[in-house]
């Protein structure tokens, strides 16, 4: 099949560009705009308690007011608020409400804190639309309007609440993607111009995968709408990452076989012909993995998750398709001009690096096994102290965003809990009113759980058949003891409500407590799922039923490697409450797919060694050798692009982009060079049980130059070399052997990646 495509793509190659720049025009033209939302209750499914509770509101009590930007008013110089002040403020909060901002429904004066500095504006918007880009425009227009008329008076006045924090991630994230964008871009055009020393060569994938970039972010917008799936703004960033470092990935696997076949003496168009063909299902394997991994997240019950499974699968399939024909086609145009002015294209330098790395291994698999899995175990260790941190707002923007600076003042000028006050909502069972009569003691054992400041009956609707308790708790909404403490006031609700009534608690803090148990639940589902899809896929590559089990065993404790050493550098180092939520779903989905990628592409090359006759211990050593550089450079390409997310300036990107990179660099860099190879050199010949695919074959003689031996690592002698024609003895300081065109060369570049994965 793969042979097809590349015969197609290299014949026809103007057609191939022309179709693939008419479905980017195509696409991006009629693509809907990828819709953000801010507000974390959109994430939960409706049978959550905190879901349950926002329903019962809109029900009851349609007209509640609830604040969705809050004004805050402090004097330029500090000090008390004057009557003068106070004055100025009820102006504003009026002049604001008569100018009918769109989203905007109402303007009150709030409380003015204890101390006397601060006073406040509430503003309540249209809560059909809470989270969406309407409000953060809403907000963007009232915090001009309130400095406009603030001017002339003594008031400093700052616009915070949830839609200004969403205007404030949205110009953050924008803030953000730009960086990331650019520090990507330099990292993938510094790392290929050392390995090529060949500027066509090192812009060609940039303009390609951002070809490749529009096209995947239109289908992923019809998706989102088709589906009507979850957004949220920090997936542009994560999709920038993916389809720059996979898709260079990609070009990378290609480049390496067609320089290959090029020094084996074939035309150009052959040479890319044959590199489709020995790589294609190579990068369709690797690429499958990923794809797997990724789309597990649409078991995860939170929408965010639901939306990027399906989102990074899509940019994952549309980087395949295009490094399988788009990629080809261009660079079959060009031909060996595409390498200029290097001439090292036409030489096969030696590797003495890996070799010597491959010769330690040999030697001492055991030692090396040992080391390498004490460093793992070490770094898991920090997994102890792992904590969650639920604010996605603060997360996801710098502290020096205006609306943050109000969330902090508030926290400091009035009760902690008093920004995001928790709900309980006592409903009659049969439809009769409430006894009013047990309202009282109702609310004193509301107001006496252990976290709780104060508890009180506020509204009653209409029929007199649900009654609002407005609960402050003594933390802030997103805190760990607040979340604690509205699972107690969930307890004390349902226990002592009154005969004939049910009770649900909502408000932020019992969102984020149902998220809490939402992730949990994720933990428990999508994590076994992933692992299986992937010791499935392994499986059936290895044709193993051992090898899949301790591959990815070594690969999960990379996991906890990595989550270990995001513990201790944020939460310990820097001093961050917790990690965010959603950090380890994704950062498992990420290391254990791209893990277990390396994994396979060094014991496939141990395998392959094995195959000519080797012994275990000697084929762990030649595998290092030759195929250390594939994972090395493709390692770093990745990790340094996922490295970039950590420019963007706020909490959840940062701890994103270091957990990423650091769990690929452990996956490729100690999983894959020295754990997995000399794991498997101890195990020896069971590690292919029941099938013995390190076995030698029978002669493969008469193959055609053109062909691809199936299963062929992509630097590697041909699978199904006889053990008569491989060479009995490649010592590793030997000087590189001249190969036939018909034969993979046995050396590597220092610098080089092997191009493809066994399949």
């Amino acid at each position: 099949m793969f042979r097809h495509i590349g015969n197609t793509v290299v014949r026809h190659p103007v057609w191939t560009i022309v179709a693939w720049l008419i479905a980017a025009v195509a696409i991006v033209a009629t693509a809907p705009s990828l819709p953000s939302n801010s507000d974390e209750s959109s994430f939960l499914p409706k049978s959550y308690e905190s879901i349950k509770a926002a329903e019962l509101q809109q029900k009851a009590f349609p007209g509640a007011f609830t604040p969705s930007a809050i004004a805050l008013y402090q004097r330029t110089d500090g000090g008390r608020m004057t009557a003068a002040d106070q004055h100025d403020v009820a102006r504003i909060t009026a002049e604001l409400g008569a100018k009918h901002i769109d989203q905007v429904q109402k303007t009150v004066p709030g409380p003015p804190s204890k101390d006397g500095r601060y006073a406040l504006t509430l503003v309540q918007m249209d809560s059909k639309n809470a989270g969406q880009p309407k409000q953060a425009d809403a907000a963007k227009a009232l915090r001009e309007e309130a400095k406009k008329l603030a001017e002339g008076t003594h008031l400093d006045v700052r616009l915070g609440g949830s839609a200004a924090q969403a205007l404030d991630q949205q110009d953050s994230s924008k803030r953000g993607q730009a960086l990331i964008g650019i520090g990507t871009v330099v990292i993938i055009l510094l790392t290929l111009l050392i390995i090529f020393r060949a500027p066509i060569l090192a812009f060609l994938p940039l303009i390609l995968i951002g070809v490749v970039s529009a096209i995947a972010n239109g289908l992923i917008a019809y998706a989102t709408k088709l589906f009507d799936l979850q957004a949220n703004s920090s997936i542009s960033s994560i999709l920038i990452v993916v389809l720059f470092g996979v898709g260079t990935d990609y070009f990378l696997f290609l480049m390496f076989r067609y320089r290959e076949r090029l020094r084996a003496g074939d035309e150009p168009k052959q040479a890319m012909i044959n590199a489709v063909d020995r790589v294609g299902e190579a990068i369709a394997s690797a690429a499958g993995a990923v794809i797997i991994a990724f789309l597990a997240l649409v078991l995860s019950t939170l929408g965010f998750l639901k939306q990027m499974g399906p989102a990074l699968a899509i940019a994952v399939g549309v980087t395949l398709i295009a490094g399988l024909t788009l990629i080809p086609a261009v660079v079959s145009l060009i031909g060996p001009k595409v390498f200029w002015p290097s001439k090292s294209w036409q030489r096969e330098p030696e590797n003495a690096r890996f070799a010597a790395l491959g010769r330690a291994v040999r030697r001492r698999p055991a030692l090396t096994a040992v080391a390498s899995g004490l460093v793992l175990v070490a770094l898991s260790a920090g997994v102890l102290g792992y904590k969650a941190t639920f604010d996605l707002a603060s997360g996801s923007m710098p502290k020096t965003k205006e609306s943050m600076v109000v969330q902090d003042r508030m926290r400091a000028a009035y009760s902690a809990g008093a920004a995001a006050p928790t709900d309980v909502y006592l409903s009659s069972t049969g439809g009769r009113p409430l006894d009013r009569t047990a309202f009282d003691a109702y609310a004193k054992k509301l107001g006496a759980v252990d976290g709780v400041a104060s508890a009180r009956f506020t509204q009653m609707n209409k029929a007199g058949t649900t009654a609002d308790f407005t609960v402050t708790l003594k933390d802030e909404a997103s805190t760990d003891k607040a979340i604690d403490t509205v699972g107690r006031v969930r307890d004390a609700a349902h226990a002592d409500a009154p005969d004939g009534a049910q009770a649900v608690v909502g408000g932020m803090s019992s969102i984020f407590k149902d998220i809490d148990a939402a992730v949990n639940h994720d933990y428990r589902t999508v994590f076994p799922v992933a692992a299986v899809l992937i010791m499935v896929i392994l499986g059936l590559l290895l044709r193993s039923v051992v090898a899949p089990w301790y591959l990815i065993a070594s690969v999960g404790l990379g996991f906890g490697a990595t989550l270990g050493a995001t513990v201790w550098i944020f939460q310990e180092g820097q001093g961050h409450s917790g990690l965010m939520f959603m950090l380890p779903v994704i950062m498992y989905l990420f290391v254990v797919a791209i893990g277990t990628d390396y994994n396979i592409l060094m014991i496939a090359r141990l395998r392959e060694e094995a195959r000519e006759g080797r012994e275990p211990r000697e084929a762990a050593g030649m595998a290092l050798r030759y195929a250390g550089p594939t994972v090395a450079a493709a390692g770093f390409i990745l990790a340094a692009t996922f490295a970039t997310m950590t420019l963007a300036g706020n909490a959840l990107l940062t701890e994103m982009g270091f957990a990423v990179s650091f769990g690929i660099a452990v996956a490729a860099f100690v999983m894959a060079m020295f754990f997995t190879p000399s794991l498997t050199a101890l195990i020896g010949h069971a590690a292919w049980w029941p099938g013995h695919g390190d076995r030698a074959k029978e002669s493969t003689a008469g193959r055609d130059a053109g062909e691809s031996p199936a299963g062929q690592d992509a630097e590697e002698p041909p699978a199904g070399q006889d053990a008569e024609e491989a060479p009995h003895e490649r010592d590793a300081e030997e000087a590189p052997q001249k190969r036939d065109a018909e034969e993979a060369p046995q050396k590597r570049d220092a610098e080089e990646a092997p191009a493809g994965r066994e399949v």
